[in-house]
C-alpha cells in the first residue's frame, strides 16, 4: 500500500475545500514543506507548524490564533490580513512577508526576523 505524504494530505484537503475556507485547525504540520500553497482565508489556529517550510505561502485572510511557528520559514509569504493571536514566532524568517493588515497580538517573536515596519499589539 502506498503511503501518502502530508504535503499530499494538505492538498486533498484544500482541493475538497475549494468552496470554502480550508479547515486545519489543530493539525500537525511541523517540518513540512508547505512553500507556495494558498493557504488563505484557512482556518489554523493551534496548528503545528514548527520548522515548516512556508516560503512564498498565501495566507490572506486566514487564522492563525494560538499556532506554533518557531523557526518556520515565511520568507516571502503573503500574510495580508491574517490574524496571529498568541502565535509562537520565536526564531520564525519573515523576511520580504507581505504583512498589510496583519494583526499580530502577545505573540512571541524572540529571536524571530520580522519585516521591517512591523507592530504587535498588546
Amino acid at each position: 500500500m502506498a503511503e501518502i505524504t502530508r504535503r499530499e494530505l494538505v492538498l486533498a484537503l484544500i482541493q475538497i475545500h475549494e468552496d470554502s475556507k480550508p479547515r486545519l485547525s489543530g493539525v500537525d504540520l511541523s517540518g513540512l514543506d508547505l512553500s507556495y500553497l494558498n493557504l488563505s482565508g484557512a482556518d489554523l489556529g493551534a496548528a503545528n507548524l514548527e520548522g515548516a517550510n512556508l516560503t512564498g505561502t498565501n495566507f490572506t485572510n486566514a487564522f492563525l490564533g494560538g499556532a506554533n511557528l518557531k523557526n518556520a520559514n515565511l520568507t516571502d509569504a503573503y500574510l495580508r490580513n491574517a490574524i496571529f493571536q498568541g502565535v509562537d514566532l520565536r526564531g520564525a524568517d519573515l523576511t520580504n512577508a507581505s504583512t498589510n493588515g496583519c494583526t499580530f497580538r502577545k505573540c512571541n517573536i524572540e529571536g524571530a526576523t520580522v519585516p521591517e515596519g512591523f507592530v504587535q499589539l498588546s
